[in-house]
This record gives C-alpha cells, structure tokens and sequence, in this order.
C-alpha cells in the first residue's frame, strides 16, 4: 500500500499537497474560513489546515463532504492533475509530479488575501484599455515593465 510520506524525506506525497491547496485555494475564494469549513464537515479547523498543507491525506467520504461545502465536485480536487514520472522512467528521488512553473504561482495568488478580490473587481472592468492601463499599472509597480 502508498505511504501518505515519503519513505526518505518524511514530505507528504505530492497528490496530497495538491488536493490540499485545492481545497485552500477554493475555500478562499469563496471567502470561507477553515473555522467555518470544518464546522460544515465537522472537523476542527487545526484538521482543515492539516488538510490544506497536504500533512493529513483526506479520504473519500471527507474528500465529498468538502466538494460539497465547497461547491464543486469531488473530481475538482483532480481535474489536470500532474502526472507522478513513472518509478522505472527516472529515479524514486526524482519522481515528483511536473507542475508547470506558473502554476503554483497562480495558485498561491487565488490563494493569497488580495487575490480571489482582486480578480472578481478586475474582472467586472468591462472596457479593454482599462483593464490593459491595469496591467501596465501593475507591472511597473513591481518593477517588471517592459518597453
């Protein structure tokens, strides 16, 4: 049977981390804290976090119950999922799921305080140039704007 850890490192297993900031990533944007998340799957919050760190693997029934409060099917939680490298195609060390290198950026974004209000009032602008102007705005202010 999988170990939930890996056998070497102790990390949790890569599919749990990513279910787990799944589960953060959709709580927040509903604006939902983990008190009231484990309250709706009847869990203390302390469980929720240990859900969204990926440290305690969430089981089925549970896994529906949160799809459930979240709004969303359980098959949301897998849906373009990485792939895990195959055991035999590379060494065990390196057998870690590839994640494009913007996703988990974008992730912690929807994730973080500001993100999820920031893209619902960015996207009730309805004029395009606005929105580039927006863009341009952000870009020079993290120092990254580009002639």
């Amino acid at each position: 049977m999988p170990s939930h850890h890996d056998g070497k490192s102790g990390k949790p297993n890569p599919v749990d981390v990513e279910v787990g900031r799944r589960i953060r990533t959709r709580r927040v944007w509903l604006e939902k804290s983990q008190q009231a998340l484990g309250e709706a799957i009847g869990v203390r919050f302390q469980q929720v976090q240990k859900y969204e760190k990926g440290s305690n693997r969430v089981g089925a029934s549970r896994l529906q119950q949160i799809a459930t409060a979240l709004q969303v099917q359980p098959s949301y939680f897998f849906e373009d999922m990485p792939k895990e490298a195959s055991a035999s195609d590379q060494s065990r060390d390196s057998a870690q799921p590839e994640i494009s290198p913007e996703i988990p950026e974008l992730l912690e974004f929807i994730a973080s305080k500001h993100g999820p209000a920031l893209i619902r009032d960015f996207s009730r602008i309805a004029d395009d140039k606005v929105r580039t102007k927006i863009v341009s705005l952000v870009k020079a202010l993290a120092g990254q704007e580009q002639p």
